[in-house]
């Protein structure tokens, strides 16, 4: 594409990576809380999913800086991380973690709403059939609201590409290490002369986030058909 410097390209190659990552390394715990959530009678759900939808209400970067005092150098994980020679400020894992943290609540919502419509005779047959609760799980539970699963990773990948606030203050904007396209538009409307540049992106991020749409809708028809 016309006016997309190695930096951009860089920026957009970034991008997918943190969404991509972000999104698989939040499935499995964004699936357990729907669960929790939807098929199990535990106390404290208000208040559980309350704290899940936090990012949600909480402007992203308050949801960044509490990050940013949980794993810099002052915070207790960071301070325990910091034992093994890790490091998560200014480097691209934490604007990975920034992601999974923001995007976690549109991936719970979406998954939990699926399994709240599965009917809960399925799963009380398959119990009285002596079926193991992970066969009941891989069988009847994922299948029935797989289309859910797949609109939750959907809208996680999409706002992961979009994130922001969160990033900037827990990983920096550094190109070429943490730099992602929206910090980049960012950094190209504050430069002068910048505003074809950050056009440009802007176009590649509405491109992506249509094709990330039509993808998910396609997948949500071929499920639907099976």
């Amino acid at each position: 594409m016309p006016y997309l410097t190695p930096d951009d390209l860089l920026a957009i190659r970034l991008s997918l990576q943190v969404a991509v990552t972000a999104t698989i390394i939040a499935l499995p715990a964004g699936f357990s809380v729907a669960y929790l959530l939807a098929l199990t009678n535990i106390r404290g759900k208000a208040v559980l999913e309350g704290i899940i939808n936090l990012p949600l209400v909480l402007p992203p970067v308050v949801t960044g800086y509490l990050l940013l005092l949980l794993f810099g150098r002052n915070g207790w994980l960071g301070h325990l991380l910091a034992l093994f020679d890790i490091r998560i400020i200014f480097t691209l894992g934490g604007a990975v973690i920034a992601s999974s943290i923001v995007g976690f609540p549109l991936l719970v919502r979406s998954i939990r709403i699926g399994m709240e419509g599965i009917d809960k005779q399925y799963i009380q047959a398959s119990r009285t059939l002596g079926a193991k609760w992970w066969d009941t799980l891989f069988t009847i539970t994922i299948p029935l609201c797989s289309r859910a699963i797949l609109s939750g990773m959907t809208l996680m990948f999409a706002r992961s590409l979009g994130e922001f606030g969160a990033t900037i203050v827990l990983a920096g904007n550094i190109p070429g290490v943490t730099q992602t396209i929206p910090l980049a538009i960012y950094q190209y409307t504050s430069t002068p002369g910048g505003d074809r540049m950050a056009l440009s992106l802007c176009l590649v991020s509405i491109l992506l986030s249509f094709m990330v749409l039509l993808i998910g809708e396609a997948g949500n028809r071929t499920l639907s058909r099976r």
